[in-house]
């Protein structure tokens, strides 16, 4: 039997969880009849090199689970009555008439695929120079205080609070936490009723969309910004109308006079990452009162505002109920958590929540509180000093590579986790991106945040929050020598 396993001694998974894996597949597989004993711990361990106890342990589970059933002075069996209620897929099948399959291309009412979105490579660890967004440098995690929350999320008590479904409410520990550690920072002040967990930000700008609008609707977002708000307006049919944006943010003027809501990020300007000032703030809350459209403020990369003088958010402004909040802790804590949340007056709030219920009811509730105990136990403010110390440094090594190896371009104030770099106007970022992709530079260009056609395309966003700061030079150095070749 040892002939059907392969242990890996380099696997992330322990040798117990192969061990077991390997024998779930060979079970399910019918590779070991319910008539013949296993090997013996004994013999299996030996022939697998490894402690007799950990094919104990393997054996004692699949007996608790019931794969194998254990006769006394006998071994280890297969449990045939377990086995048997599996499918048996190595009798062959007839032979199906042709059947006219559906098209399904033809079907679909939305397309997502077709969108362009702001490159994200899923394999950007593979890099040698990562310069993408959104994405955390896997050294800067907290591991030990995050296995620590989950140790106690865990709890027999907490078990018991979250296993149960709460139909479609959030983790409380985690709504308090909210209340009293991330929402003051940025002046916000919201009852329970105000305030719902989402599946990242991202979630809850599709609950806010499909809520608000339809094929009336004009939906108004940054241009350059983040696109994916615009494509998530379309998938309801409104029209989406590109916002201009200059060095205070978006602007505010006539251009909005159409809008029924608008997307923005004011904290940091998703690209460029300028910051929109208390004065256009207020003439924006005024406009909206005026004109009567919805203000939806992503507080992008709130978590990440090292300011010691933060401007207040649009939401702590509000006085008039227009201003929707959305917030994440992805960007801090792990872009693959996806953990977010909408703040909003309380009759939005039910309404989201129960729009969020048809789709999922609620995130996982163990995710929430073990959450909710990252924030309660201080660790996550402990993180963001530790991430204000790194991307300062970061930030100032790249401003100097900058400096040094180009410059002739034109970078943003580098605050949070990016800047937003110029490159001259004969330079298509686009093309940079990809030949600079072939020699391990991974960069994000321009025409990921452009939802309109007319506008320049010799932008890059850098982003710093991945690559390593001994990486960053090196990285820009060889960033000018692509860009050169370009120019040649």
């Amino acid at each position: 039997m040892s002939a059907l396993f392969h242990l890996d001694r380099g696997s992330q998974a322990t040798l117990q969880q192969q061990v077991r894996e390997h024998l779930v597949s060979a079970i399910l597989g019918g590779f070991l009849p319910p008539n013949k004993p296993l090997p013996s711990c004994r013999s299996l361990a030996k022939n697998l090199n490894v402690a007799r106890n950990t094919i104990v342990l393997v054996y004692d589970e699949l007996v608790s689970d019931g794969y194998l059933i254990s006769r006394e002075r006998s071994g280890y069996y297969v449990n045939a009555q377990f086995v048997g209620g599996h499918l048996d897929t190595s009798r062959a099948m007839p032979a199906e008439p042709h059947i006219d399959k559906v098209n399904w291309l033809e079907r679909l009412k939305v397309k997502p695929g077709h969108q362009t979105n702001a490159s994200q490579s899923h394999s950007w660890q593979s890099y040698q120079y990562p310069f993408v967004y959104g994405q955390l440098d896997t050294s800067l995690f907290p591991i030990d205080s995050w296995r620590k929350c989950w140790k106690d999320a865990v709890s027999v008590q907490a078990i018991r609070d979250w296993s149960s479904d709460r139909y479609d409410s959030d983790d409380p520990q985690l709504i308090e936490q909210l209340q009293k550690r991330i929402l003051p920072s940025r002046g916000i002040q919201a009852s329970s009723e105000e305030i719902l967990v989402t599946v990242g930000s991202q979630q809850a700008i599709y609950l806010l969309a499909q809520l608000l609008l339809d094929d009336q609707s004009c939906f108004g977002i940054e241009d350059p910004g983040y696109v994916s708000a615009g494509h998530i307006a379309r998938v309801f049919n409104a029209r989406v109308k590109s916002l201009r944006i200059d060095g205070d943010g978006m602007v505010v003027d006539e251009q909005l006079n159409e809008c029924d809501a608008v997307y923005l990020t004011p904290s940091h300007q998703c690209p460029t990452a300028v910051t929109m000032p208390l004065a256009r703030r207020l003439a924006l809350l005024e406009a909206a009162q005026q004109q009567g459209f919805i203000v939806i403020e992503d507080d992008y990369e709130m978590e990440m505002n090292f300011d010691t003088h933060p401007t207040p958010a649009l939401k702590s402004l509000d006085k008039a109920e227009r201003v929707l909040y959305i917030g994440s802790l992805s960007k801090t804590l792990a872009p693959g958590l996806r953990m977010g949340f909408l703040v909003g007056p309380s009759a939005l709030i039910q309404e989201a929540r129960n729009l969020r219920q048809l789709m999922l009811r609620h995130p996982p509730l163990n995710n929430q509180r073990a959450v909710a105990l990252f924030l309660a136990q201080g660790y996550h403010d402990a993180l963001l000093r530790k991430l204000a110390r790194v991307f300062q440094e970061r930030g100032e090594c790249l401003a100097q590579a900058l400096k040094q190896h180009l410059p002739n371009c034109v970078s943003s104030p580098i605050s949070g986790s990016s800047c937003w770099l110029e490159l001259p106007e004969h330079i298509d970022a686009g093309l940079l991106k990809q030949r600079a992709a072939k020699e391990g530079l991974l960069l994000i260009s321009a025409d990921s945040y452009h939802f309109g056609n007319h506008l320049p395309k010799n932008y890059l966003k850098i982003g710093l929050s991945a690559i390593p700061l001994e990486k960053i030079e090196p990285g820009i150095r060889l960033l000018a020598k692509i860009k050169a070749q370009l120019q040649t």
